[in-house]
Order: C-alpha cells, then structure tokens, then sequence
C-alpha cells in the first residue's frame, strides 16, 4: 500500500506541476512517479506512532515556528558580525562532528536541512549517524545537536 500512496502522491504531483495532459506527458509522470515512488515508499510511510501522520504533520507545523525564529536570530548574528568593524576578525570557523541519537532517515534529514537553513551553519556531511557541520563562530557550534535534535525526534516519535 505504501508504493501505491507514494505513487498517486507523486503522480498528482506531477500532473499539477506539469499541467500538460498530453499522452507523452502523462507517461512520463506515471513513469518517474513510479521509479521514485519504488526507491522512496518506505521513507515517506515507515511504521508510525498512534496517533500517524496527522500527528506527525501537526507536530511539524509547531516546529515550523521554532526554526523561522532560529533562522531570523541566526540571520541577525551573522549580520552583525559581517557589519560590525572588527568582528570579521573574531570568526573561527571550524567543522564540527557530533553523533546525533536519531534513528530515522526522516528525521536525520530534518536535522541536517534544519542545520543547512539557520544561517551560520551548514550540514557538510551525514554518514549513518555521524553530522559533520561547518559552523562559523564557536556560539553557533555551541547549540549543536541540543534543542533541536529533540524537537525533531519529538516530531517524528522518537525516543531520546
């Protein structure tokens, strides 16, 4: 059943954003819709809590905030440090390794986007658990994987 979710899903997918309905379009949407929908069925319907999807998508919603926040604060550091006269001096950069506690590739993922999006950070690397992440000063290093590795494994029903 998770192929044929994943399919329908991105078939429809594609069909909206091809808006093409002549046969050769539509066979190629059935035809790649259904190469990825087999590479990719059971990361987007692995087992999941009781409460499922909906409570995974809501718990998502809520974090959607968080990270704005992160991201806007974060924004305004490295602005800071760019502007600022003598603080461009002050940067040390540096990569940093940490192993996360996740276990689903799903939220490995969200993690490493996470990361990727709060200016400052970069996700360089991810092999099985192991993150390699460029960061730019100390401070931005310092929360690494912290709050929001828990945030996330609270999303996606994970135990700590």
């Amino acid at each position: 059943m998770a192929y044929l979710y994943t399919f329908l899903l991105l078939f429809g997918f594609w069909l909206v954003l091809s808006g093409k309905f002549d046969l050769f379009h539509i066979a190629l949407g059935v035809i790649s819709s259904l190469l990825v929908s087999l590479m990719s069925a059971d990361l987007l319907f692995e087992r999941r809590r009781k409460d499922g999807r909906i409570g995974e998508a809501w718990r998502f919603l809520l974090y959607v905030p968080w990270i704005i926040k992160e991201i806007f604060l974060s924004s305004l550091h490295v602005a800071f440090l760019a502007l600022r006269p003598g603080m461009k001096n002050r940067l040390k950069p540096g990569v940093i390794i940490f192993e996360t506690r996740l276990e689903k590739s799903i939220s490995k993922a969200v993690l490493a986007n996470s990361i990727t999006l709060t200016p400052g950070t970069i996700t360089i690397r991810v092999v099985d658990n192991v993150f390699y992440v460029h960061a730019l000063t100390s401070m931005f290093a310092a929360g690494l994987p912290g709050e929001m590795e828990e945030r996330i494994a609270g999303i996606f029903g994970e135990e700590l």
